[in-house]
């Protein structure tokens, strides 16, 4: 069964991709990460998941989380992966229009352009049918006016552009729904602020304004009609790509630890063999093993179409990722004594960044929400 067993190709992009990423030393700045971002483009790596008929790789998320996951165990996982490639591209692939897909496939695939996604609010949450960022139109001239505000928007900063989750009414019903709009950078009316976050990561954090922000008729990407399908579109693939970004992270926590443990002796005797020590380190190879597995059937599950199947897998892939990660990262720290807080092994600064893979893009609470009702049939308690 290929989700069971990584083909041939599987395995030697892998091998590939772990190899190129152990030149890169730790991307310390947006320098860095913009170098090594550039360099993973010119071999394919970035537009992987995108069709070849726009510069991509035609290949599918299976093959990018695959990607991001060796960056993430080489100690150098690209966040905007997450963004850019999986779920702006994804989107533009399936449901832009054509003069959409030639201006911004080719670029996000070769890396000379990036795509931010604002989606989260500050009085939504979790809930994204809550959503107050809307959409109207000019009756003049066509235009759309876009009003609202967003936060925890990563690498706005990079981005050429965002992907922005607003509202239009419905003729019909008078209600709201969600719809997709490409915002480029230096719009008028569209400001960024920076989030002081503690958490010491090269792709910053932004809280968005948009103060009718005026766009043009095709800024609309896809059908005014289908918004949920292709929000969730974007969302299935974001949440393998979280997964991969938690599972590469654990790997490289874990490897630090067990070459520690095997190097570090104690009363002549290497602090590995002590079962206290081992054990909890077998069981974090094992944790993030059982993730992998997860997030490898959601991804095939998405490559195949299966949108509905897709849902349920990437949920439950993220979840365990994030425990795994959290747990591999934990343990590291905790093998490493006093030497896991020092800057020398670089372990300390994963503390807050495996909390990420826990909270975003969805809570692991929310996620078991969705288990229970979703999957077990489970009655809602909101």
């Amino acid at each position: 069964m290929t989700i069971l067993i990584e083909s041939n190709e599987h395995k030697s992009l892998r091998e590939a991709v772990a190899a190129f990423a152990t030149t890169h030393p730790h991307t310390a700045t947006p320098e860095d990460n913009t170098r090594l971002w550039q360099a993973a483009a010119k071999l394919g790596y970035i537009g992987v998941n995108l069709p070849e008929a726009y510069g991509g790789g035609g290949a599918g998320i299976t093959e990018l989380s695959l990607v991001l996951e060796e960056l993430g165990a080489a100690g150098n996982p690209l966040l905007m992966m997450i963004v850019s490639p999986a779920i702006c591209g994804t989107v533009i692939a399936r449901f832009g229009t054509e003069e959409q897909k030639r201006e911004w496939l080719p670029p996000l695939a070769d890396g000379t352009r990036l795509m931010a996604f604002g989606i989260t609010e500050p009085d939504a949450g979790s809930n994204s049918h809550r959503i107050t960022t809307t959409a109207r139109r000019d009756a003049a001239t066509g235009d759309w006016i876009l009003t609202g505000r967003k936060v925890f928007v990563s690498g706005v900063d990079l981005a050429d552009a965002t992907l922005i989750v607003g509202r239009t009414e419905d003729a019909r019903t008078g209600k709201l729904k969600p719809c997709l709009f490409i915002v480029p950078r230096d719009t008028p009316g569209f400001e960024r602020r920076p989030i002081d976050m503690e958490l010491n990561a090269v792709e910053r954090q932004f809280e968005l304004t948009l103060d009718d922000v005026r766009l043009p008729a095709d800024a609309l990407v896809g059908d005014e009609d289908a918004g949920l399908l292709q929000l969730f579109a974007g969302l299935n693939p974001e949440r393998v790509m979280t997964a991969a970004f938690a599972i590469g992270m654990g790997r490289h926590a874990l490897a630090k630890a067990v070459e520690y443990a095997r190097e570090r002796t104690v009363w002549k005797t290497p602090i590995g063999a002590h079962q206290a020590i081992a054990h909890p380190l077998a069981q974090a190879h094992i944790d993030l093993e059982l993730a992998r597995l997860m997030m490898q059937k959601a991804a095939h599950l998405y490559d195949a179409g299966d949108d509905v199947g897709a849902g349920e897998a990437a949920n439950m892939a993220k979840y365990a990722a994030g425990e795994a990660c959290v747990k591999a990262v934990d343990q590291a720290v905790h093998t490493l004594g006093g030497n896991g807080l020092t800057r020398e092994f670089g372990l300390a600064r994963l503390i807050t960044a495996a909390r990420v893979a826990r909270i975003a893009p969805v809570s692991r609470e929310m996620i078991l929400n969705y288990v229970s009702h979703q999957t077990l049939g489970l009655p809602k308690s909101y």
